[in-house]
Order: structure tokens, then C-alpha cells, then sequence
């Protein structure tokens, strides 16, 4: 899902072993900064494909059925 690279695992203790380092007021708002990106990212993500979803249906690269008109191609 991600297209960034994976972190090494020694870099990713390093960044704990720098999280638990810092006090605890700066690790639960570090938390609570993290959570809020990762929110902003999905929704980037969620915007984008609503953009391709759009504009699949607007160039007619869709099709429209029922769950039973899919179950029936897939067979």
C-alpha cells in the first residue's frame, strides 16, 4: 500500500529508542501529531481515487450491474 520505502529495522528502533528519550508530554503529543497525518494521507488517498473513480464514469470506463450481474461474469 505504501510507496515509500520500507525503514530498516535498526532505523525504526533507533526512532523508538529516540521517541522513549524524549518526556512523556512530548512522546503523547508526537502520538497525536502522527495519528493526524496519517488521517490527512488517507484522506489524500481517498480523494484521489474518488478523482479516478470520477473520471472512469465520466470517460464511460465503468460498468453498472447488480452484485448477481457480477457473481454471473465471474463464472
Amino acid at each position: 500500500m505504501s510507496t515509500q520505502p520500507m525503514i530498516g529495522a535498526s532505523a525504526f528502533q533507533k526512532a523508538i529508542e529516540g521517541v522513549e528519550m524524549l518526556p512523556v508530554d512530548d512522546q503523547l503529543l508526537l502520538v497525536e501529531i502522527i495519528k493526524q497525518r496519517l488521517i490527512q494521507h488517507r484522506r489524500a488517498e481517498l480523494v484521489a481515487q474518488v478523482a479516478e473513480a470520477r473520471e472512469s464514469y465520466r470517460t464511460g470506463n465503468v460498468r453498472r450491474g447488480s452484485a448477481q450481474d457480477l457473481l454471473q461474469e465471474m463464472v
